[in-house]
């Protein structure tokens, strides 16, 4: 299995015969910086599910849709908070039958799509989290569900904030996890490593990594040398570039 981090919250994971990718937006649409990451190329007849989940521009890219002309097997599976209605589509060139192969998701839904087993979580901002199961593997992807404290904010928004994030992690502690990217945002400073930490610790994921930092990866060692456990802190996958590539399960 192979997984490539694109940049930001956007991950690839090629998993036997098919292509699963997570939060993907060209690296120019975010104001004030300039992503790097590419998807590698694929054959015509490639299985491909692309997951978004949820519109912020740095999770989705309305331009995704045009890769439908490229890859005739490709599946998209948006949050419902993605508006793509007909008329939209056309005025930007996109053909409207690419809705046909768009499957909606609500938070706190269980969905099939081909023989991707898909559970979504609410997410504590906008949209959902998704939980993957396909090929004999898990994956979870937590989108924008992160424990969202900040400075200056209060305990009470604080509080509500990582109640709210402790009961949707809760609702997966039991599930495998082979694969987990979880936010670890340095704008939250002396809250960055709060949502990664409980994740961490609440579930049995065999890989986390962290995501959503801004092209800022330090916070990853800081956080790994906090660890006392060893065991624990070998879970941490150290993220150092865009278009990083994992080899998991092989020597």
């Amino acid at each position: 299995m192979q997984v490539i981090f694109i940049h930001h919250s956007c991950f690839l994971v090629e998993v036997d015969d098919k292509v699963l990718i997570f939060d993907y937006f060209d690296g120019d649409k975010v104001n004030g910086f300039t992503f790097t990451g590419k998807i590698p190329e694929y054959q015509p007849d490639t299985k491909i599910y692309m997951f978004a989940s949820h519109s912020h521009k740095d999770h989705y890219d309305m331009d995704i849709l045009r890769w439908a002309e490229k890859y005739e097997n490709i599946k998209y599976i948006f949050s419902k908070d993605i508006r793509i209605a007909p008329n939209f589509l056309a005025k930007h060139g996109i053909d409207p039958k690419v809705r046909e192969r768009v499957t909606f998701v609500a938070p706190d839904k269980k969905y099939q799509v081909d023989d991707l087993n898909i559970k979504t979580l609410r997410s504590t901002d906008a949209g959902v989290a998704f939980y993957v199961e396909t090929n004999g593997a898990t994956f979870f992807h937590a989108g924008d569900l992160s424990n969202w404290k900040w400075a200056g904010a209060g305990e009470l928004t604080n509080g509500v904030q990582e109640r709210n994030y402790k009961f949707q992690i809760r609702q997966i502690r039991n599930l495998p996890i082979n694969l987990a990217f979880v936010p670890m945002d340095p704008r939250m400073g002396e809250y960055q490593y709060d949502g990664f930490d409980y994740f961490l610790k609440e579930t049995d994921a065999d890989l986390v990594f962290p995501m959503h930092m801004w092209q800022n990866y330090e916070g990853i060692a800081l956080y790994k040398r906090k660890i006392t456990n060893s065991g624990m802190a070998d879970r941490v996958m150290d993220i150092s570039r865009e278009n990083q590539v994992f080899l998991i399960g092989e020597e």
